[in-house]
């Protein structure tokens, strides 16, 4: 999918971008606030939304709008279809069994993080990624190893577009994500949510092709010590999970 800014938006594709706006927002939205985040003009946002109501794709509340009830419906067919959650699930649940935290499965969509699954620990302390949620494609561990892992002409728009082209600060962050190529996962402590330490691996669906990742996500003061530990029991299990989307 494009990685592009709100002004690059085909005509085409603006119903689509506003859609994929609401959904990554996670709450209702004014109308005020859509336009900001979408860079449509009034009128064009308007044509959309009603589109979109028409549809059944989008609710409107007291003048603030979110996802309608055909969008729940295909997140329910998402999950009744999705081969890689449902080849990744069982060990998810063993890793979560093993390391008492709580585990994720992450993809990247455009320039975001979207969890897709997630098993949580059952510490009452517990950190979790809450299934649907999306987070820019650029701190924390599940970002980091999966824009690692994506083609590398992706990687560069993200990088410019987070970064801009030939700073220092685009150059540290693309050799980071060399490092975490070669070392096979990516460790993060605090980068996105204070007080929580993570680890996220890649899931592979064909030979040098990541289908996404499953992150472990621990408090920082219980993952204090246990780190080496925690990192081997996620590089195994997504080593199983690849051998799955492989070889079913």
């Amino acid at each position: 999918m494009p990685i592009r800014g709100p002004n690059s938006v085909a005509a085409a594709d603006r119903v689509l971008h506003v859609l994929a706006v609401l959904a990554q927002h996670g709450q209702p939205m004014p109308a005020a606030e859509l336009m900001e985040s979408t860079g449509l003009a009034r009128s064009t946002l308007y044509r959309q939304l009603a589109r979109l109501k028409q549809w059944g794709f989008v609710l409107e509340t007291n003048g603030h709008y979110a996802p309608g009830p055909l969008s729940l419906q295909l997140a329910l067919g998402f999950d009744m279809a999705s081969h890689l959650v449902h080849q990744a699930r069982p060990d998810m649940q063993a890793l979560a069994r093993q390391s008492h935290e709580s585990v994720g499965l992450v993809v990247a969509v455009n320039d975001s993080v979207v969890c897709l699954d997630m098993v949580d620990s059952t510490h009452a302390l517990r950190c979790s990624f809450e299934k649907g949620r999306s987070v820019p494609l650029r701190s924390g561990a599940s970002a980091k190893c999966l824009l690692a892992h994506v083609a590398h002409a992706t990687r560069d728009a993200i990088l410019d577009l987070h970064y801009g082209a030939g700073t220092a600060e685009r150059h540290t962050a693309l050799a980071e994500l060399d490092d975490i190529a070669k070392a096979g996962y990516a460790v993060s402590s605090g980068e996105v949510d204070a007080g929580v330490w993570g680890v996220s691996v890649p899931v592979f669906g064909a030979p040098r092709h990541a289908a996404g990742a499953i992150t472990l996500m621990a408090p920082i003061l219980r993952a204090q010590g246990q780190e080496a530990a925690l990192v081997s029991m996620a590089v195994v299990a997504a080593a199983r999970i690849s051998r799955q989307l492989t070889h079913p």
